[in-house]
């Protein structure tokens, strides 16, 4: 009796054991069981320390998708959790980085926008040169991180913007030759308005969506954009006395004159709903609204113009292209491997692709990733970029604080509480002001 007993229990004991370690490693703690991890990777150790890998980023367009994304590395990582914070749209992304690393809760991944950006950084970057993801950049998309030969950051993607259009509105009116010249803009609206089609919808409550991309035109549109900015920092150019900007104060003119009424109170989130439900013809945006827009709106017909300055068709028939962020770690997170690991990831597993492919939207920075079926506004960047027809981004080469000035001092412009003079004259107070 006391044999069996003992059997028992061993074969008990080896049953309990078995029943608390079979499942070790595939448990997830997501609540949305129409959202489970897919278990299509082989995971990882899972005898590994726990770690938190603490991410502040800025992208409120993939914020929803990327912690799914975080839900399937974590289930293929058991020790591994992804603590995201999203602070973006609205909100001053750079100022409230800047209050985190202040406050001693510095992330282990942040955002940097490179150039300028990356030189006021650089004491807190890690150096990701030997990452393996390197070698599948696209040449150009190393450019914003890359400081003596050293790759800092990672790039989120492509981004291109312009004005985004409505094709069947363009048609209602009666447009049959898209504009790409000032005046050829400026008659598209005429047309527009004049059958009772509202042309442009302007987001000016928000400061970055002129001061940062709109202000980037006239930058953009000189003959040589860096030596520019190089002649603004040693005081041999000045804003207000520039041809470029003088011409842009035409194009701004125009986009408040047949634009939606309250154009200070209108947000990102207002700009683009307006568009996306047909109420506007156009707005000045980027690819990144392409979700946004086809969830109000799956049948919208869309596409982009230039932002035009001036009358040279040949100059103005361009899209702003560039890397809108890149992924960065700091050098001083105790968890900075698992973080080097996790990018890595998203840029080389099959999921990670999928993500950045299928749910951002995103136009790959990297040779290794496919980009079919985008849609409309990335077929346009791509077949701007591969005419060589794009303008450049600069806001991340000017002195920290500017693209913020700029778009305050454009707010008071369309309040008219300046005249364009002054606009121009406050743009090169700004920049002397904050510029080292």
């Amino acid at each position: 009796m006391k044999k069996f007993s003992l059997l028992a229990l061993i074969i008990s004991f080896m049953l309990l054991f078995t029943a608390c370690g079979g499942n070790s490693g595939t448990e997830t703690t997501s609540s949305d069981t129409n959202n489970q991890p897919k278990q299509t990777e082989k995971q990882t150790d899972t005898a590994k320390d726990p770690v938190t890998i603490n991410m502040f980023q800025f992208k409120v367009e993939i914020a929803d998708d990327l912690a799914k994304m975080a839900k399937e590395y974590e289930a293929l990582n058991p020790h591994v959790k992804l603590n995201i914070q999203t602070v973006g749209g609205g909100a001053d992304y750079g100022a409230a980085l800047k209050t985190q690393f202040a406050s001693g809760n510095a992330p282990d991944i942040f955002n940097n926008g490179g150039f300028t950006e990356a030189e006021t950084w650089l004491e807190h970057l890690e150096d990701l040169s030997d990452q393996p993801w390197v070698k599948h950049v696209f040449e150009n998309a190393k450019a914003p991180m890359t400081i003596d030969g050293k790759i800092y950051g990672q790039p989120l993607n492509l981004e291109g913007y312009g004005f985004i259009y409505n094709k069947d509105l363009f048609a209602q009116a009666g447009i049959t030759e898209l504009p790409k010249t000032l005046d050829e803009l400026e008659a598209a609206a005429q047309k527009l308005q004049d059958a009772g089609i509202t042309p442009f919808s302007v987001g000016y409550g928000e400061w970055w969506v002129i001061g940062i991309h709109l202000a980037n035109i006239p930058f953009a549109q000189q003959d040589n954009p860096d030596a520019f900015i190089q002649a603004l920092n040693d005081g041999t150019a000045k804003i207000q006395e520039n041809d470029k900007f003088k011409q842009f104060m035409d194009l701004f003119d125009l986009t408040i004159k047949f634009g939606n009424s309250n154009p200070l109170t209108t947000d990102y989130n207002t700009q683009v709903t307006q568009f996306a439900a047909g109420q506007t013809a156009m707005m000045q945006q980027g690819n990144w609204t392409n979700n946004m827009i086809y969830d109000i709106n799956p049948g919208i017909n869309i596409g982009f113009l230039p932002i035009p300055i001036n009358n040279d068709a040949k100059a103005m028939d361009k899209l702003a292209v560039g890397v809108p962020n890149n992924w960065v770690i700091n050098k001083n997170s105790p968890v900075k491997e698992e973080a080097k690991a996790f990018l890595d990831w998203m840029v080389s597993s099959e999921i990670g692709q999928d993500y950045l492919v299928n749910k951002f939207k995103f136009i790959p920075a990297f040779d290794n990733i496919k980009a079919d079926g985008l849609g409309s506004l990335a077929d346009d960047i791509l077949t701007y970029s591969s005419q060589d027809k794009t303008l450049s981004w600069n806001w991340f080469k000017y002195p920290d604080g500017v693209a913020n000035e700029f778009g305050s001092i454009m707010q008071a412009y369309i309040g008219g509480q300046k005249t364009s003079e002054q606009m121009l004259t406050d743009f090169q107070a700004a920049w002397d002001n904050l510029k080292k």
